[in-house]
Formats: structure tokens, sequence, C-alpha cells
């Protein structure tokens, strides 16, 4: 055979196997951005777990939903992948999210305190990517610091007030006695909890403050029986964020009343013990990812995940600003495994969902429970209804 003859063979073998073989899959990106040192996952912390407190770092759940996203990948030809990305304070996290928005990342998953979120999606505004706050309540982060790129997953203090609330007045627990912390976050919860309580008609008899020190000119603050003392209630609600108070609370008081709020009964986007919808296996494989229980921050991470997975699947994989489209669209359709489509709200980019109210082991009612109507979807019962928004974005 000549030399022309064999180079000619040659190229067309390569070009055959070429043709063969399958194309490169395209990958879609995300980015969990969180903080070098968060003290919620402090060993300590997570020991002594209360009730209102995350077992650890909810980069589990994003990693739940990245092996379940392979088999849908598999039939688009599409891969996702997941990088970390930490950062000491907010000045950080902006700098990683900006060199990994360079290198072709659009969607974010962001792990930091509320104060946090709210600089990383203002020096972000405008640029070409989506911000899923997966652990921050703040309800500020959802009206006045609110950005049209930045979603939330995680229920604010509102939706899990509103919850509360609507529990209480099921059970015609009609007066509550108000326990607040000194922290900052702990005057967040409580005034959401107030705004909670006018709107459905519940009372506070007293709203008291507690501090937790060693202090012994303060000892009588942190007394439990001093401070449940003197009046009658129906409940005691503790509007507690660090929880190290409200897990002294129960069996504890004058008056044998429930406690809710940081302990005894709290209200959770997430528990390990939710039975229905089908929960059991999702909750057996962030079990099996992080060897430990999942809470609402796990599911939070997991179903952001989820819904750019199903926009992705659903617009078939189209450009970057039809993709954002249908994510906050009406049509995208979400199962969170608590037995409602979902969607995010337009007005806010709140994503909304079901609350679970649970003690330590056992999930007592889902809200919005039945009854408490609205004039287009009852899941708005909960949190900042579009009449009540403050967002501008």
């Amino acid at each position: 055979m000549s030399l022309r003859r064999l180079l000619h063979a040659s190229a067309f073998a390569a070009a055959t196997l070429c043709a063969s073989l399958p194309a490169a899959a395209e990958t879609v990106r995300f980015a969990f951005l969180e903080l070098d040192r968060n003290p919620a996952y402090d060993d300590k912390r997570t020991f002594f777990r209360t009730l209102s407190q995350p077992f650890g770092s909810p980069v589990v759940g994003a990693e739940v939903a990245l092996r379940e996203a392979r088999f849908v990948g598999q039939a688009l030809k599409l891969e996702f992948a997941l990088e970390r990305a930490k950062g000491a304070d907010a000045a950080a996290l902006i700098a990683e999210a900006k060199r990994l928005q360079a290198t072709g990342v659009r969607y974010f998953l962001v792990d930091a305190p509320g104060a946090v979120v709210a600089e990383l999606a203002k020096a972000t505004r405008g640029s070409e990517m989506v911000l899923f706050n997966v652990s921050a309540a703040d309800d500020a982060l959802r009206q006045a610091q609110c950005q049209p790129h930045l979603f939330h997953t995680l229920p604010n203090h509102a939706m899990q007030s509103d919850a509360m609330a609507q529990y209480l007045v099921s059970r015609k627990w009609r007066s509550v006695l108000l326990l607040e912390g000194p922290l900052a976050d702990d005057k967040l919860i409580s005034a959401a909890f107030e705004n909670s309580a006018r709107r459905l008609g519940i009372k506070i008899v007293d709203k008291r403050q507690f501090v937790l020190s060693n202090d012994p000119r303060q000892r009588e603050q942190g007394n439990v029986a001093l401070l449940t003392a003197g009046k009658d209630y129906d409940a005691i609600f503790v509007a507690d964020s660090d929880g190290e108070f409200a897990r002294g609370v129960p069996y504890r008081t004058v008056l044998p009343r429930p406690v809710v709020g940081a302990e005894g009964l709290v209200a959770e986007a997430w528990h390990w013990v939710w039975e229905r919808h089908g929960a059991p296996q999702l909750t057996s494989r962030m079990v099996k990812q992080g060897g430990r229980h999942p809470g609402s921050g796990d599911w939070a991470a997991w179903i952001a995940v989820k819904a750019v997975v199903e926009s992705v699947v659903r617009t078939n994989n189209a450009p970057f600003a039809q993709q954002v489209a249908y994510l906050a669209g009406d049509e995208i359709t979400i199962d969170g495994f608590k037995g409602n489509k979902l969607g995010f709200r337009p007005w806010d980019r709140q994503l909304r969902q079901p609350i679970l109210l649970a003690t330590h082991n056992a999930v007592v009612e889902r809200a919005p429970i039945q009854g408490f109507l609205h004039q287009t979807n009852n899941m708005d019962t909960l949190g900042f209804d579009q009449r009540d928004s403050q967002c501008k974005p």
C-alpha cells in the first residue's frame, strides 16, 4: 500500500473512531460558600445540640442531591459538580464567588450568617449567578435586604413563628408568656413571634428578658422559676437563638405548661423522624452521606440543588437566563418530600414549603394547619404574603 493510501486509511479510521465515541458531557457546576469557622458547627454545640440548632454543615444535603442527579445527567449527557469554597468573612466569600463565577460557576449555595449573606448578595447584584441562602433565617433578607438573584430555601423566622402560632391557636392556647434572650438574633425571633401573635389573635401576657450567665448579680435573670412566675398562660415561647438557656426550661416552669420556640416544640424545615411522602428514604441517604441525622439546613441545601437540576432538565439545559426564569416561575414543580408542590415566591424568592412542628423525636403537626386558608395558596399563610412584602429588588 502506498504511503498516500496508508495515510488516508489511518485518517478515515481515526474519524470513524471519534464519531463512535460518546460526546463529552457538559458540566453544570455548583459552589458551596461557607465560613472558615462557623460557631454554629462547633463540636460542643453539636454534641449538646438543642432542637433549634443544626447537627452539622448542610453541605451533606447538597452532596446527596448531586448523587441523585447523576441518573438524570446520564440521560441528558450532563454532569453536575460541586466545589466547596471557604472564607474568613464576607469580603473573602465575595472574592471566592467572583473567582468561581469567572470560571463558569453560576449556582452558589451560601452557608453563612444573615449579615454575611446580605453583604455577599449586595456585592454580586447584577452578576450572572444565583445565590441560594441555605442557613440564614433572618426576615430582613426577604424584606429590605432582598436581591433579585438571592433565593431562600430555608424558612425564615416569620414562617416558623406563623407555623407555631397556627398550632397554638388550633390547640386553643391563646395566651403565651414570651421569654426573650439578650442576643440580636433572639430579638429577631421574638419580634417575628410577636407579629404572628398579633395576626392570629394570640395574647402575649408578658415578655421577660433572660440572661444565661455565671455572674451572681444576674442569677435571677436566668432563674426559670422566677421568670415563669406571677402570671397565668397557656404556653411559653422561648426566643433563644443559641438554645443553651432554652434546653433548661421544660419541666422547670412554675406552671405545668408546654414550652415552644427554641425547645420543647420547634418549627423546622426538616426533621429526621418525618415519615410521610417518601421522607425516610431521603433521610437514610443523608444519614449514609453525613453519618448523622439531617436537619433543616441539610434539607435546604438538598432542595436548592434539586431545584436547579429541575430547571436544567425542564429547559433542556437552556441558556442561563432561561434557567433562572424557569426557576423563579410558576411552572416549576419541586418535590420536597413534604407533600406539597414547591416553588419560589416571585416577590421575595422565598421557597414556599410546609413547616414541621416537632419534638426531639416526633413530628407533631405540619403547617399550614387545616383551617388556615389563603386566597391563592395556603402555604402563603406562612411568612410574608405579597401584600406584606417590603422587597423591592
